[in-house]
C-alpha cells in the first residue's frame, strides 16, 4: 500500500464496526476497449475494501494473507461512475476471516465478492490462529461466527 492509494487515506474506525464502505476512484486503465471497467480491476477493488477493514485491527504476531476470491459480476461499470466497495466480515473461523464484498457502481450492485483471508505468521510462514483481539474487534456489531 502506497500513500496514495484510497485505503491508506482512510482512518480505521474501530469504534463503528459491521459494514465497512470505501469509494474508489475509477481510473482511465481500470477500463477496457468497450469503455467499462475491466473483470481484473474487481479484484483490486476488492483488495482495497479488505486492507480498509484489515487496518482495524492490530497485525502483531502475523497478518492476513489472501486464500481465495470468487466475484460474480451482476452490471458493467464505466469510467466516470461513483463506485463503492461495501466490504462485511461474514465468518470467522479458528485461522481463517470470510469477507463478503459488494461492489456497487451509482447504487447499483455491480458485483459480488466472496473472499477468505488466513491468518499467517510470515516468519514461520504458516497460518496461524486469528487473535482474540482481533476476531473481537471485526465481530463487534456483526452476527456471531457460526
Amino acid at each position: 500500500m502506497t500513500p496514495d492509494d484510497p485505503a491508506a487515506s482512510q482512518t480505521p474506525d474501530v469504534a463503528a464496526p459491521g459494514p465497512h464502505e470505501l469509494e474508489i476512484q475509477v481510473r482511465f486503465g481500470d477500463t477496457d476497449a468497450l469503455g467499462h471497467v475491466n473483470n481484473a480491476a474487481y479484484s483490486s477493488y476488492a483488495e482495497l475494501g479488505r486492507i480498509a477493514v484489515m487496518r482495524r485491527v492490530s497485525w502483531d504476531g502475523g497478518g492476513p494473507i489472501l486464500a481465495r476470491i470468487a466475484i460474480d459480476f451482476h452490471a458493467q461499470v464505466h469510467l466516470g461512475s461513483r463506485v463503492v466497495v461495501v466490504t462485511e466480515v461474514a465468518r470467522i473461523g479458528r485461522s481463517s476471516i470470510a469477507l463478503h464484498q459488494e461492489v456497487r457502481a451509482d447504487g447499483v450492485r455491480a458485483a459480488t465478492i466472496e473472499s477468505v483471508v488466513v491468518w499467517f505468521d510470515y516468519e514461520a510462514q504458516r497460518p496461524v490462529p486469528v487473535p482474540d483481539l482481533v476476531r473481537s474487534t471485526l465481530l463487534k456489531g456483526s452476527a456471531p461466527a457460526s
